[in-house]
């Protein structure tokens, strides 16, 4: 397969073309920044919207939107650019050895000898504590859920190596947003959440699954796990099982928050949001093509969109 060879200045070259970070970021900051994938802002979305998810949610179960939850809005926004950079540096060391060997990987700043393993760890911890900072602004139940998420963070790297499952670990940690924003709004945990946060799981579970199909042969010769090499061939009967969880654990979650509480005519339009989010889905099914590296990038960086498509509902629905 075609790897993400650096060109001589050190990009890479399935990072979004003309990124901020290759045109206009210092030189010295570049392989740094790289680490973080800020030249590949996609991660930072997905995990950015179950966030906002959470909010908008929580704000339509006790009709009560304030001025702090701007600031939460921010603070999310903020967070999931650094904590995502932070995630991404530690998945870099932990895979240093493997990157090199992966076609895909091989150019990463780490393997690439472009930053240290001191250097990178410095960087992971800047930007986690800062990222510690406006977590501290949050109620202490909120505080909780963020100093936990850091578990499920730490052990992702490695699960490619115990678990044919690796998504999952990926999904538990990148939709930890749904719960914090949640808890940050209405000052406790409750099921609406919880079951939020499934659905974001089983959105996890099919972007992932559709990326990592790019790296299964690499994957295969140096016996890294994931659910790509699991499903083979099965895969778009397990794209469309996710897709169906993924809009009943949404409609679930909107049922229970909004049930009650909301106008019949916002929880019509809340609950129009995981139908037309699993169309958005089941499109990205019908292109999907296993033998298609860029196809595969594609579908994978078009799922901002489809995470966009819940809040903008969500949203419409807090008006009515």
């Amino acid at each position: 397969m075609q790897g993400d060879a650096p060109t001589p200045d050190g990009r890479i070259a399935d990072a979004v073309a003309d990124n901020w970070v290759d045109r206009h970021a210092p030189a010295f900051a570049r392989p740094y920044l790289r680490l973080s994938r800020a030249d590949r802002p996609i991660g930072t979305w997905l995990l950015l919207l179950p966030c906002w998810w959470g909010l908008a949610l929580a704000m339509l179960w006790d009709q009560s939107p304030r001025w702090e939850d701007a600031w939460i809005f921010a603070g999310c926004g903020i967070g999931a650019w650094l904590m995502r950079g932070a995630g991404c540096t530690w998945n870099d060391i932990a895979d240093r050895h493997i990157d090199g060997s992966v076609a895909r990987t091989a150019a990463r700043p780490i393997p690439s000898g472009q930053v240290s393993v001191t250097g990178a760890l410095l960087w992971m911890a800047a930007q986690a504590l800062i990222a510690l900072a406006i977590l501290l602004t949050f109620n202490q139940a909120a505080i909780a859920l963020g100093i936990l998420a850091l578990l499920p963070v730490a052990i992702y790297p490695f699960a490619k190596r115990f678990t044919w499952w690796p998504q999952i670990f990926l999904g538990l940690a990148f939709n930890w947003g749904a719960l914090l924003a949640w808890t940050a709004h209405a000052g406790a945990l409750h099921w609406p959440a919880v079951f939020l946060y499934l659905a974001g799981m089983a959105w996890t579970l099919f972007y992932d699954t559709i990326y990592a199909h790019q790296d299964k042969e690499d994957d295969a010769l140096i016996g890294v796990k994931s659910t790509a090499r699991l499903f083979g061939d099965d895969t778009p009967a397990w794209l469309r099982r996710f897709i169906v969880a993924t809009v009943l654990l949404m409609m679930l979650a909107i049922i229970q928050a909004a049930l009650g509480q909301a106008s019949v005519l916002a929880l019509v339009v809340a609950l129009a949001a995981p139908w037309a989010m699993g169309w958005h889905m089941t499109w990205q099914l019908r292109a999907f093509d296993a033998d298609n590296h860029d196809r595969l990038l594609q579908l994978f960086r078009l799922n901002r969109d489809t995470g966009l498509i819940p809040l903008i509902f969500l949203g419409v629905a807090l008006w009515l």
